[in-house]
């Protein structure tokens, strides 16, 4: 039987095969010269939802998978919290590639990586974003023009702002970072609580 392509699939293959090859990334020689990968994202090209974190770390870099370590754990776990499968979300970062030792993506860095984010948005069109971490924050409440919201996550974190995507009205709602949570208790409290708020949006 032959099926017409999935046209979302194919879109996304490009931005894979861009990534990889993204030398004016100064990552990207950092990722060579470990034999490490890109991370560009996996989950359902049709999500409803679709989380974004900061920047892969080396669990992720090693294997090509976003938060496939500890932190990665725990956000299956939150998932599973609210009965949502990991495979119907679609997960990626902002930056692509991992800065070394694990430090902060830069606002150059953020910038560089930004449009194959930006597309990876328009293809697979989620109705609810969320954002993992200050700097995912940052970054996607500014492209959405809600930099007048920007502030602490220690205040934003769950809360559900209303925004205009090309496709039309989407939610987003800023989150702790998993991998915050893992050395702080009260972090993974907060993080069960947004995901029954996130769980509320879905249905």
């Amino acid at each position: 039987m032959n099926e017409q392509p999935d046209n979302r699939t194919e879109l996304l293959k490009q931005i894979r095969d861009e990534v990889w090859n993204f030398k004016e990334s100064p990552l990207y020689a950092e990722r060579v010269r470990n034999r490490a990968y890109p991370v560009i994202g996996e989950g359902s090209h049709h999500a409803k939802v679709m989380f974004i974190g900061e920047a892969p770390g080396r669990t992720e870099a090693a294997t090509g998978r976003p938060f496939a370590g500890a932190a990665g754990k725990l956000l299956d776990g939150l998932l599973a919290s609210v009965g949502i499968a990991r495979p119907d979300v679609y997960i990626t970062n902002v930056v692509k590639d991992r800065p070394p030792q694990n430090r902060d993506p830069l606002p150059e860095e953020i910038a560089l990586y930004a449009p194959f984010l930006d597309r990876q948005i328009k293809i697979i069109q989620p109705k609810i974003i969320v954002l993992l971490g200050r700097h995912s924050m940052a970054a996607i409440l500014e492209k959405f023009g809600l930099d007048a919201m920007i502030g602490p996550i220690s205040r934003l974190h769950g809360t559900v702002l209303d925004a205009e995507a090309p496709y039309g009205k989407i939610t987003i709602m800023p989150m702790y970072h998993p991998a915050a949570a893992l050395y702080n208790p009260e972090l993974k409290k907060d993080l069960l609580v947004d995901f029954q708020s996130l769980k509320k949006l879905v249905e």
